[in-house]
């Protein structure tokens, strides 16, 4: 809301008559369950859990009573905003604290459970949450595996008595990557939260022992699964672990926000993310207005904290525009994003011809 907002405000600056309206847009990953919660009228409520660090964290989720529905933000208890900068390396995280928090919603007698899955700061294919849900996982030794960069080393895991918590585990993510390989969990997403290109190898290890596992225990091939290399791996474990089923974020919040109404109103349409990249386009809330604009014949702009690959992206975009480095260096648009927007929404609609 607070980046929407800022749009609004540095447009109006030079174009005062137009006719603005605010659409802010999740598709998993941080403000998607208090953008969903407010759609479907849902209560907050606070849980005891820990951060992707172990660290103790009073995390949110929210409750639809009629529903008996649970809408859970993974980004608020196991996200990248939740940890000091640049302190921890992937392989020191885990999805843990998630797994506690499923516990609690299951408690709490849900039948349907939204899990929004962007914006995680972990790359342990789901084996932290999984071990707060009772599994176990073994190396030859029959010694129990506690560390996720240790699964290259595991012989046999084993489920709980009871897998699956909900009658209906909604996936909301914003990528349709599979777990391994080029295009897979750790290469795509990986150096967004730290993997170097020397750490690839064993994440990749990790996930092929662990998904061989888990896949043959459970009788389904998982890790071919589109999504399933979503927010690290998580989108398999939530798969293969609970039974969940994956569904575009996008979609998922653009049936509930009419969106389709909404773009039909509109002469001209603004859209971005911290990152404009390729990646935008595989699946996420970017690239699908963009190319929802594009079959409805409006023009749309593309705006980022930083842009890379413009020319690739720039047949989706009527204009593409980055605070770094055209307004500021990364510091000062990291410290001061809303200003900066601000400035880049205004140096758009001075551009742009209607």
């Amino acid at each position: 809301m607070e980046a929407a907002c800022s749009i609004r405000d540095g447009w109006s600056t030079t174009r005062p008559e137009d006719d603005l309206r605010i659409l802010p847009i999740c598709d998993g990953g941080d403000g998607f369950g208090e953008r969903l919660a407010e759609l479907e009228k849902a209560k907050p409520v606070d849980c005891q859990t820990v951060d992707a660090a172990h660290r103790p964290l009073t995390a949110k989720w929210w409750w639809q009573e009629q529903q008996k529905m649970a809408i859970i933000e993974s980004a608020c208890i196991i996200g990248l905003a939740q940890l000091p900068s640049s302190r921890y390396h992937p392989f020191q995280l885990d999805t843990f604290g998630l797994g506690k928090v499923l516990l609690e919603v299951a408690k709490r007698g849900a039948e349907t459970c939204v899990v929004g899955i962007g914006g995680s700061a972990t790359n342990d294919g789901g084996f932290g949450m999984a071990k707060a849900l009772g599994w176990r996982f073994e190396n030859k030794a029959g010694e129990a595996i506690t560390e996720w960069t240790d699964l290259d080393q595991l012989s046999l895991a084993s489920a709980p008595s009871k897998r699956h918590l909900f009658e209906h585990l909604l996936i909301a993510s914003d990528v349709e990557n599979l777990l391994l390989g080029d295009k897979g969990a750790s290469r795509i997403y990986g150096p967004q939260k730290g993997l170097r290109e020397s750490d690839m190898e064993k994440s990749e290890a990790c996930f092929r022992s662990l998904s061989r596992q888990v896949d043959a225990l459970t009788g389904h091939e998982w890790r071919l699964e589109p999504g399933s290399g979503a927010a690290g791996g998580l989108g398999y474990g939530l798969m293969a672990f609970l039974g969940g089923k994956a569904e575009s974020g996008f979609d998922f919040f653009a049936d509930r926000a009419d969106l389709n109404t909404q773009l039909a109103w509109a002469d001209l349409v603004i859209t971005g993310e911290g990152s404009l990249d390729l990646s935008s386009l595989m699946g996420k809330c970017v690239g699908n207005v963009a190319e929802k604009c594009r079959e409805m014949g409006k023009p749309c702009i593309g705006i980022g904290g930083i842009v890379r690959n413009k020319e690739k992206l720039s047949n989706l975009f009527t204009g593409i525009y980055s605070i770094t480095p055209d307004l500021t260096d990364q510091v000062s648009a990291l410290k001061f994003a809303s200003k900066w927007l601000k400035e880049l929404s205004k140096k758009a609609s001075n551009d742009i011809q209607l």
